[in-house]
């Protein structure tokens, strides 16, 4: 370790709370202080874990014939949702081809407060350990390790800067990551933990090996989880504007509320369906890692399906099936959830008419669309019902979105189409 590291490591020390340092063990130091026995870990920010594609792997030289960024720093921004003066972070080998090894990491403010910026604020460096002060860590294949508590004031969402250092790389070209992230992370060669930016660096908007960003929490704090796909991804969405429908939907709870106490949980992927793998697991599958095990999570909202049915093929059978299936699943989603305390809000799926891979000419998948959206409306199984449909169709075509919603292919949105899907959560499903 170098000089200044380990006097940035003392001085940090010497700032943890007494709670920290007096107490019993490694144990109860990751489940957060004792001095503080009503407050609880909850869930600020995630992003779902999933299997590289080779177009998303880390640019060269980073990525190599059997290593992924060897001997290499990787910045990433995140948002987070609640806010805190204690965080813990996740991180996941849930699909690495080799365990992961973390040699050295740091959490800090960004620079200006702003996204997919490579440079932090002057004096908020702080390391991240693990497991009562193991400055590196190797994650075995499969796992998900979490942070010892960090003491980083955040206010509700705030940009959050996580910069790993990998001395060896992971020995695999089969890694974790959340593709997706339309936020700029930053790569470059050697240990650079520490530095206050990183010029030269090599930007690519994807996320790596970070899954969950958590907060310690004062009572009555919640999360919401999201299940979806690409529209809760925020394809469309601007890169570094942090303007998908959830992030708009937590806008207007702040601008409502003068301490916002529900987190929103962003647990959905491009090309992500409900029955099948696709780009991720699916739904159904991954409830569990995504949602019930979630730090605080008692509501979930789905909005996932049109994948599923844009997928199959467009004869009546497929179709019927489809549909079927959905139904069931759904279903089966709401039972699991509600075992475990959880309400479960459904938003019907809005319109992909005139899209070049979903649209049918005989029109079967709209009439699968239409059955989906008749049952999560009717079937009363479903805590509530967000009607994003209804929000976004155009009344004279009601098989296609409004023209002025859409990205350009009738099937995803622009910011403002996000921000009517936003408008379309009523605030009272947060008390």
């Amino acid at each position: 370790m170098s000089a200044t590291r380990h006097l940035r490591r003392l001085l940090a020390a010497v700032a943890l709370p007494v709670a920290l340092l007096a107490g019993p063990g490694v144990g109860q130091a990751a489940a957060g202080p004792t001095a503080e026995p009503d407050m609880s870990w909850v869930g600020t920010w995630t992003a779902m874990p999933q299997l590289t594609e080779e177009s998303n792997m880390p640019p060269p030289p980073f990525t190599g014939d059997d290593v992924v960024l060897d001997d290499s720093t990787l910045r990433q921004t995140v948002r987070v949702t609640v806010g805190g003066d204690r965080v813990r972070l996740a991180f996941s080998n849930e699909f690495g081809g080799a365990p992961l090894p973390l040699t050295d990491l740091s959490v800090a403010l960004p620079l200006g407060g702003e996204a997919g910026v490579s440079a932090v604020e002057p004096g908020t460096v702080r390391p991240v350990t693990f497991s009562g002060g193991r400055e590196s860590v190797t994650i075995p294949i499969g796992a998900r390790y979490v942070s010892d508590p960090i003491d980083l004031a955040l206010a509700p969402g705030a940009n959050l800067t996580i910069t790993a250092y990998l001395a060896d790389g992971q020995a695999s070209r089969s890694i974790t990551s959340h593709p997706g992230s339309r936020t700029t992370s930053h790569l470059l060669a050697g240990n650079h933990v520490d530095a206050a930016d990183l010029p030269g660096a090599t930007p690519t908007d994807h996320w790596y090996f970070l899954s969950a960003v958590e907060a310690w929490s004062p009572p009555g704090t919640r999360a919401t989880a999201i299940l979806g796909d690409s529209l809760t991804d925020g394809r469309g969405s601007t890169t570094n504007a942090n303007n998908r429908w959830p992030d708009q939907l937590f806008d207007r709870l702040t601008e409502e509320q003068d301490t916002p106490r529900t987190a929103l949980l962003n647990q959905a992927a491009g090309g992500n369906r409900v029955l099948n793998e696709g780009l991720g697991p699916s739904a159904l599958s991954r409830l569990d890692r995504d949602v019930i095990a979630q730090s605080g999570v008692d509501q979930l909202i789905l909005f996932e399906g049109v994948n599923d049915i844009g997928t199959a093929d467009a004869t009546e059978a497929a179709q019927q099936a489809v549909t079927d299936e959905l139904i069931v699943a759904y279903d089966q989603i709401i039972s699991r959830a509600h075992a475990h305390g959880i309400t479960v809000y459904g938003a019907t799926l809005t319109p992909f008419g005139d899209n070049e891979m979903y649209d049918d000419p005989a029109g079967l998948r709209e009439t699968s669309r239409q059955a989906v959206n008749e049952w999560i409306r009717t079937s009363e199984r479903f805590d509530g019902i967000l009607d994003f449909d209804a929000a976004t169709r155009d009344p004279a075509h009601p098989h296609r979105l409004l023209p002025t919603l859409h990205d350009g292919d009738w099937l995803h949105l622009t910011p403002e189409g996000y921000a009517l899907l936003a408008d379309t959560v009523p605030s009272h499903i947060f008390p």
